[in-house]
């Protein structure tokens, strides 16, 4: 059995060079911190929209679990086509390994 020895080449100076970084200068020099156009820009009120109507909370409730009900009912959907592909590929491994037992025969119960 050979065995692998590393390859070792001739490291040249040129080859490997350490390269020198500056920091970057900040947006705002130190001085300037409190000038007031930065002031304006921490208020986040003029983002905000008057209210025309009142929230309905039983609308809202009512969107949440409904949105809920489609999540737990696309979570079964989900796990029972898993389970679904995966009984499927069992049995194509079985039948391709040449054996006639694969599928599952269910009987009824007296």
């Amino acid at each position: 059995m050979k065995t692998q020895r590393p390859i070792i080449s001739e490291v040249r100076d040129d080859e490997h060079r350490v390269l020198q970084f500056r920091p970057r200068n900040p947006a705002h020099p130190p001085g300037q911190r409190g000038h007031p156009g930065f002031q304006a820009l921490k208020d986040l009120s003029r983002y905000e929209r008057a209210r025309e109507e009142r929230d309905d909370f039983r609308h809202r409730m009512l969107a949440n679990v409904a949105a809920f009900a489609f999540t737990v009912a696309l979570t079964a959907v989900a796990l029972w086509l898993a389970m679904s592909i995966s009984d499927m590929r069992r049995i194509q491994d079985c039948a391709l390994m040449g054996r006639r037992d694969c599928a599952r025969i269910a009987t009824p119960n007296f």
